[in-house]
Formats: structure tokens, C-alpha cells, sequence
């Protein structure tokens, strides 16, 4: 049976609009595009409730109050899987993440210069195109503090960009791990088309499906009250000095996650931020 999404529609003054990117992400919608009438945002079928219209309406009330901007217009409709993929292909493009790392599209062709990195990604309804500010950071902090031969685990796989990243920039091995059937699926479909399979493991489940070993290098780009319970056990996997990469993070999280990563024993490194989005380099401290 196909998969069905709902589809939030929210026409908004632009000043408006990144601050309820992201609070739409922390209500749990899972991808993001703009158009030039509206916001459009998704989450699967199964996770909305009759609820969840009358509580966006009344952050929406409450945002333009506090801003002196018009109402914004929500609307609600539901879409079948082939609508999200033909509205993916009209509006992603190659994007340079850095000046080295390219992501791609499928449907669209790239030539790599000067030794760039090409990643290539059908997204389906995954996140982690590079459209999004988080997936950016992740892979900029990637990029910085990955060293050659490192083994990674990218936890919530999504796509399965962060691992297939890792493998292209010099790792030597990389996990993949997400508890949604149809990320695991489209990881495993990115990671061929990369031609990565013997060095990426894609594994369908949570954090205690991973196996037993430890990594250098663990990557989560999740939001704070998903990634935060799961510190602990990250930094049991995480080898002597291994860094731990977090995103999917608003700047209004930063001092309760520094608090947070403080407190599971790691030093923060480096902090990186893209319009309302933060994301964190930590090391072990072991």
C-alpha cells in the first residue's frame, strides 16, 4: 500500500517563515520546501493527529502577534509518495555544501572539478539533501575534524548522506542506523548508487541495533529531545578522542545541549551556525 504524507501549507510574511521551519521540525515534520506562495511541510500520515491543526494555529497567532505580521494562512492536504518525488524533482539542484563536498540528485548530472567530492542522492522522503541548513553543518564539522581511516556511525541515517560522506572524505568503514523502515530502505539505495557497499552498513533500528564496536567518529543530526536521552550510550561507542557531530539543533537548544554533552563527558570543539540552526563538534574526554 503506498505511504501517504501530510502536507502543511503555510503562507507567511518571510520574516516568519525560518522561525516556523524551526518549530515545524521540533513538532516532528521531516522535510521542508518553499515555493513562491508558501511553506510546504511533511510529516508521514501515521504521525498526524486531529490535534495538530489547532495547535499550529495557535503558535501561528501567537508568532504574528509578537511580530506586528500578518496571520499566516495554514492549509492541510494529504499526498501519496509519487507527488513528494515529483515535487523534489522540480526544485533540487547539485548544491555545493562546501567547496569540496557536492551533493546531486539523481535526475541531475555533475562534473566534479579540482577534487570535489560528489555525493550522489535520491532523496525520496529522507532528510538530507543539503537543502537544509543541519545536513550543511554536519557535513562542514565532517569535513574539519575527519581523520583518514576513521570508522563512523551516522545515527538516524536518513538518506544515508552522512555515511556515504564519511567513506568518500577518507573513512574506512561507516554504519548507518535508523528506526524508519523507508530511510533504511532509501539508505540502502544511496549508498549503492555511490558505490560504497563495501565499506557502509545500513542497519534498520535504534542505537542498540548498532554493533558492538567503537567508532571514531559519531554523527547525529536529530533534534534536541531525540538526540539528548541518547548522549550516554553515543559516547560508550565512541573511541578514546572520538568526536561526536550533532545537528537538527535550533540555536535556542545551544546552552541546554552544552550543558547536555558537558555532562555525558564530552569538550565541545567547535560550534558552527547557519541561520537559526547550531550544530556541535565534541571530543571524548577519556
Amino acid at each position: 500500500m503506498p505511504r501517504s504524507f501530510v502536507e502543511v501549507a503555510i503562507r507567511a510574511d518571510p520574516q516568519l517563515v525560518e522561525h516556523l521551519i524551526g518549530i515545524m521540525s521540533q513538532l516532528g515534520f521531516e522535510g521542508f520546501w518553499e515555493d513562491e506562495v508558501a511553506l510546504k511541510c511533511y510529516m508521514s500520515s501515521e504521525r498526524w493527529t486531529d490535534t495538530m491543526q489547532g495547535e499550529l494555529e495557535s503558535i501561528a497567532r501567537t508568532m504574528a502577534r509578537s511580530s506586528s505580521s500578518s496571520l499566516p494562512k495554514i492549509s492541510v492536504s494529504v499526498i501519496e509518495d509519487r507527488n513528494w518525488n515529483e515535487a523534489w524533482e522540480k526544485t533540487i539542484r547539485p548544491i555545493h555544501v562546501t567547496d569540496r563536498i557536492v551533493i546531486r540528485p539523481t535526475w541531475h548530472s555533475y562534473t566534479p572539478t579540482g577534487g570535489e567530492v560528489v555525493l550522489v542522492i535520491d532523496p525520496k522522503m529522507s532528510f538530507g539533501t543539503g537543502y537544509h541548513e543541519t545536513t550543511r553543518l554536519v557535513l562542514r564539522l565532517m569535513e574539519k575534524h575527519l581523520q583518514a581511516n576513521s570508522h563512523v556511525l551516522d545515527v538516524g541515517t536518513g538518506t544515508g548522506v552522512l555515511a556515504i560522506a564519511a567513506i568518500k572524505l577518507g573513512a574506512s568503514s561507516a554504519v548507518g542506523v535508523d528506526v524508519d523502515e523507508w530511510s533504511y530502505a532509501n539508505a540502502l539505495e544511496n549508498v549503492a548508487l555511490n558505490n560504497v557497499q563495501e565499506s557502509v552498513k545500513i542497519v534498520a533500528g535504534d542505537l542498540s541495533s548498532v554493533p558492538t564496536e567503537r567508532f571514531n567518529m559519531i554523527a547525529a543530526n536529530i533534534q534536541r529531545n531525540v538526540v539528548e536521552p541518547l548522549l550516554g550510550d553515543m559516547y560508550r561507542q565512541l573511541m578514546p578522542g572520538g568526536i561526536i557531530i550533532l545537528s537538527g539543533l535550533l540555536i535556542s537548544d545551544r546552552e541546554q545541549m552544552r550543558t547536555a554533552l558537558h555532562a555525558a563527558g564530552l569538550e565541545i570543539v567547535e560550534e558552527m551556525v547557519e541561520n537559526e540552526w547550531i550544530a556541535f563538534a565534541s571530543q571524548a574526554n577519556q
